[in-house]
């Protein structure tokens, strides 16, 4: 009988995997599984304890969810006042007339008279040129002309001469003809001398240099010995006038009416100017005119206010802030802006009656330095000024003359 040699051979005992080892790959990975996710729950549980580890520290209650108690307040009072609308803006202080000196003639600096930042008033001497070569000149013209006035008066006497001899039939028409041309002649001569005469007297005084204008003088720019041409260009002196001076600034396009309807009108409206961080005022002036058009660029147009400056505490040149009053608002309810808070687009303030504080919305309108015009309120309310972080509508307030720590003052938001 022959055996089957497809058959698969019998594996012997010998040959068989133990049990123990059968299982194992399973039970391995699932071991792992198990580590693995214990890793990832521990990770979670750090990570959250450290995002929320803060929450149970306890914060300061603020708005509605204030701690219930007494808060210590300063207070102000709402008043009845005037109030005035301003246009603010920038300018520069420009003199009214800045004279530039430079030489009519050429010549050689003799003197100069004026010491640098000198006030100077109109007709004081500044610099003297040497006037030698134009007093020759003078007195050469003056010769002239007393020789061509000289032949002129010879030449109407013998006019009168031959008019008398003409009458009696003993000369010509002809020769008395002559003769009045003659004079005529003489007389542009005399004329053209004269210019001459008094050209030359006006190069004469070119050499003796005065201040045009009343104002202050510059550094000196020019010392005796210098050589100085007419066509050179050179400035001698430079003064400004600073006595009254006047502040150039811009008017938005927009506001141009509430400027202009009073200025038609005549009235004097009021220009105050501050110092560059428009804290101090400086001077107190009033609006002269504005210009005749409109800056396209800007949307602005010029305006120019004029200043008596006795103290001459502007000075040319100077930037400084400038206050234009255009209005007068009357019998308004002012307040302290430090009083007003804010929820967004919303003002509002806190108004203490019998120790209470109760939120009142208001209007805020025009500002004037620490003083705001509002609505809603009226003349005479007592209102909190500090410890807004620790008041709502309704809570209960301590009033103290003392001032309250800056870091119990800062500005809330409403509840």
């Amino acid at each position: 009988m022959q055996s089957d040699s497809n058959e698969r051979p019998l594996i012997g005992p010998d040959h068989q995997l133990p049990a123990s080892t059968a299982g194992k790959p399973k039970r391995s990975g699932t071991v792992r599984i198990i580590v693995w996710v214990l890793l990832l729950l521990i990770f979670a549980a750090a990570f959250y304890w450290v995002l929320h580890r803060h929450d149970d520290t306890p914060k300061p209650a603020t708005g509605r969810h204030a701690a219930a108690g007494t808060a210590t307040i300063n207070t102000v009072t709402a008043r009845k006042g005037d109030i005035g609308v301003y246009l603010d803006s920038i300018g520069t202080v420009t003199p009214v007339y800045t004279s530039s000196i430079t030489s009519q003639v050429n010549g050689i600096i003799l003197s100069v008279h004026y010491k640098e930042g000198q006030l100077l008033r109109k007709g004081d001497p500044l610099i003297d040129i040497d006037p030698r070569p134009y007093e020759a000149t003078l007195l050469e013209a003056r010769g002239t002309l007393e020789k061509d006035e000289a032949v002129l008066a010879q030449a109407q006497m013998d006019l009168e001469r031959y008019t008398a001899a003409w009458a009696k039939n003993a000369i010509p028409k002809q020769t008395l003809d002559d003769q009045e041309k003659i004079v005529l002649q003489d007389q542009g001569t005399v004329k053209n001398d004269q210019g001459t005469v008094a050209y030359d007297r006006v190069q004469l005084e070119y050499c003796h240099i005065v201040s045009p204008i009343t104002g202050r003088v510059g550094l000196r720019l020019v010392d005796p010995g210098n050589v100085v041409q007419s066509s050179g260009g050179t400035t001698l002196a430079v003064i400004t006038q600073i006595q009254p001076i006047t502040i150039i600034f811009t008017v938005p396009e927009d506001s141009l009416g509430q400027v202009e309807t009073p200025l038609h009108k005549g009235s004097k409206l009021s220009v105050d100017a501050y110092d560059r961080a428009a804290l101090k005022q400086i001077a107190t002036g009033t609006l002269l005119t504005l210009d005749n058009q409109i800056d396209t660029t800007t949307g602005t147009v010029k305006g120019r206010a004029t200043f008596v400056n006795k103290d001459s505490s502007l000075y040319p040149n100077e930037f400084v802030n400038t206050r234009l009053l255009v209005n007068t608002l009357q019998d308004a309810t002012l307040i302290p802006t430090s009083a007003i808070q804010h929820n967004g687009q919303v003002a509002f303030v806190y108004v203490i009656q019998n120790n209470v504080a109760h939120l009142q919305n208001i209007k805020a309108g025009v500002t004037d330095g620490d003083t705001t015009q509002v609505t809603g309120i009226d003349p005479g309310d007592v209102l909190a000024d500090s410890s807004f972080d620790k008041l709502q509508d309704g809570a209960k307030v301590s009033i103290s003359n003392k001032p309250i720590p800056v870091s119990t003052t800062s500005g809330s938001t409403a509840p």
